[in-house]
């Protein structure tokens, strides 16, 4: 309407005052209500005319939407694995810091596997202690073996000189005997530290590796105790808890609550819009906002982001071929944007529903000194016009309460 009535003191108006002036033509006389398409038929084409001209390059240069929204990022309250509900720490609605507990589950089964792992790291400390116990035991028997090997072989040495300085007076079977008993006091050395070093191996070696073991099943214990107690992951508000002393949760079908994070849906806007429009938003261009939370107030922000993929392009492969036809309507350029100045959103509710202009801006082309007049005159032009657009978004903000309280039927 407000491009109408504009179009039309530039198209209508002049021809009328052209028919009443210059050729003297009365409105009720030779201008009438059935004659006015005939005498004022220039001016009604061109009002047509530019007011379509004007309305498409506002709304191509200026985008506007109403799909937009401060979207928030919520968290499910759910455990690592399923489990009886055995204690609740927090209410229906209720803020929450990062690492406080929210409900806690039954955790009979993981302290009795708990204890198990502890018992046997117990049981491995216990055997390291034995097993260098016998590392000093097989080191005395090292000891004795060698002295009672040395005491046969000195025996055998001093028989064999015997026989060799005076043959016969030492019996050649005697002799012999003590040959055997050496070897037999030797074997038992060998033996002795085989044992020693077996003794040794497991003190170093094999009870390290059975206690890191049972150390990890402890660890590992203590993982599935610890989740047993579901924590707040980040600072913010848990909302709709319900769960209760005895219900059951689990990851797949029933989770406990929604937890919300500080700030969520407080710092960026996002806003689709039309697929025509691709070509012209940009980062870095000027818009202003207005919600519903927050009635009669413009939040001047700033686009950040423009999504490069409109989401109803994306598939998932499957079995069957994709067919565009099937698209049930066009998506839309995400675009996120953010307040101007420190706190602009204050106020405005999260998931709050708003209306957005982006505003083209060309100051830089015409300034540069190659544009010429006429391109300047142009942009001149589609930045001006941006105006109107102002405007009917500042209409909107003061008409949206109406409509919402009054017009909307609720």
């Amino acid at each position: 309407m407000f491009e109408l009535m504009f179009c039309s003191l530039l198209t209508i108006l002049p021809d009328y005052l052209y028919r009443r002036y210059a050729q003297g033509k009365r409105f009720g006389k030779e201008i009438t209500f059935f004659s006015i398409w005939y005498e004022l038929r220039w001016g009604i084409t061109g009002c047509l005319m530019l007011t379509v001209s004007l309305i498409t390059m506002i709304f191509y240069f200026h985008p506007s939407t109403t799909s937009a929204a401060l979207y928030f990022r919520t968290v499910p309250i759910l455990p690592e694995g399923a489990g009886r509900v055995a204690e609740v720490k927090v209410g229906f609605s209720e803020p929450v810091k990062q690492g406080d507990v929210l409900f806690t589950l039954d955790s009979s089964r993981q302290r009795a596997a708990f204890e198990t792992a502890a018992r046997k790291v117990a049981e491995v400390e216990a055997s390291m202690l034995a097993a260098q116990s016998d590392v000093v035991r097989a080191e005395a028997q090292i000891q004795e073996a060698k002295a009672n090997y040395q005491q046969a072989r000195d025996e055998l040495d001093t028989k064999s000189d015997l026989q060799r300085r005076n043959p016969g007076i030492v019996p050649q079977r005697d002799i012999e005997k003590l040959q055997v008993l050496v070897d037999q006091r030797q074997a038992g050395v060998d033996a002795a530290t085989a044992v020693k070093q077996s003794a040794a191996l497991q003190v170093s070696t094999l009870i390290p590796a059975q206690k890191a073991s049972a150390e990890a099943a402890l660890a590992q214990a203590q993982v599935d105790l610890d989740k047993t107690v579901v924590r707040a992951g980040v600072d913010g508000r848990v909302e709709q808890f319900l769960v209760r002393t005895g219900d059951v949760v689990n990851q797949l079908m029933r989770p406990a609550g929604v937890l919300i994070p500080e700030g969520a849906g407080r710092g960026a806007l996002q806003a689709g819009f039309g697929q025509i429009e691709a070509q012209v938003m940009k980062e870095g261009m000027l818009a202003e906002a207005t919600c519903i939370s927050k009635p009669w107030v413009i939040i001047p922000m700033v686009v950040t982001t423009v999504q490069d993929y409109i989401a109803a392009g994306q598939f998932r492969s499957g079995e069957q071929l994709i067919d565009p036809q099937n698209i049930a309507r066009p998506g839309t350029i995400l675009v996120y944007l953010e307040p101007l100045y420190n706190g602009g959103l204050d106020g405005v509710t999260a998931g709050s529903s708003c209306i957005v202009n982006a505003y083209t801006s060309n100051h830089e082309e015409i300034s540069a000194k190659d544009t010429g007049t006429f391109r300047k005159i142009a942009l001149h032009v589609v930045d001006g016009v941006g105006l109107v657009h102002a405007l009917l978004l500042r209409i909107q903000a003061l008409l949206l309460p109406i409509k919402t309280l009054v017009l909307s039927g609720h």
